[in-house]
């Protein structure tokens, strides 16, 4: 490696880092979950759950899929899942972070990181479906166990949660299941509306 291209992946390590201070909707204890610790729980979800996915994925490819693709959030932020304004931008917003944010590595890397962003947004290969998969299972958890303040506060139905977890649900195993069980419990606990 050139040392031009070592400053350059250096730096964007260093940039990677600013994802610790992107807080998410869910609260983890008292404080609010950051967009690094999502990541590191959504990887975990994808380690432990992908010997149940048919077909089953290439690991490594959903591993640097999760890696990378809320590093846009570095500069766009979190968009909660069920912000009606903030959704209406997310797009825009988190293409021109990613093409800021991605140029700081070295050419070849930044085009690497910039393909496996895509397919996760696209989510149309099943390393991508499976990721997604995980990233919902994760965030649908996370606000289960925190007691979704969230989403009471904007009275979440379970109808519109199912809008957003579909996707997740139609995947079938293992998620399907999992899902079905939180809600239950959302439910239970007076989480969601009915």
């Amino acid at each position: 490696m050139r040392p031009a291209q070592g400053a350059a992946l250096l730096d964007f390590i260093a940039l990677s880092d600013r994802l610790k201070h992107v807080d998410r909707a869910a609260m983890t204890g008292a404080r609010r979950e950051n967009s690094a610790e999502h990541a590191w729980q959504v990887a975990l979800c994808a380690v432990l759950l992908h010997d149940e996915a048919e077909p089953r994925p290439d690991l490594a490819r959903v591993l640097s899929m999760i890696a990378v693709h809320d590093l846009v959030e570095i500069e766009a932020g979190d968009t909660f899942a069920f912000d009606d304004q903030g959704l209406l931008t997310q797009l825009e917003r988190e293409a021109e972070a990613a093409r800021r944010i991605f140029a700081v590595l070295p050419p070849a890397l930044a085009d690497h990181v910039a393909r496996l962003w895509a397919e996760f947004e696209a989510g149309a290969t099943p390393e991508a479906r499976f990721a997604m998969g995980c990233d919902r299972l994760q965030g649908f958890a996370q606000q289960v166990q925190c007691g979704a303040p969230a989403w009471k506060e904007i009275g979440l139905t379970r109808a519109r949660s199912l809008v957003r977890m579909g996707p997740a649900i139609a995947l079938g195993a293992p998620f399907a299941p999992l899902i079905e069980a939180l809600y239950d419990r959302a439910m239970a606990e007076g989480l969601l509306l009915p």
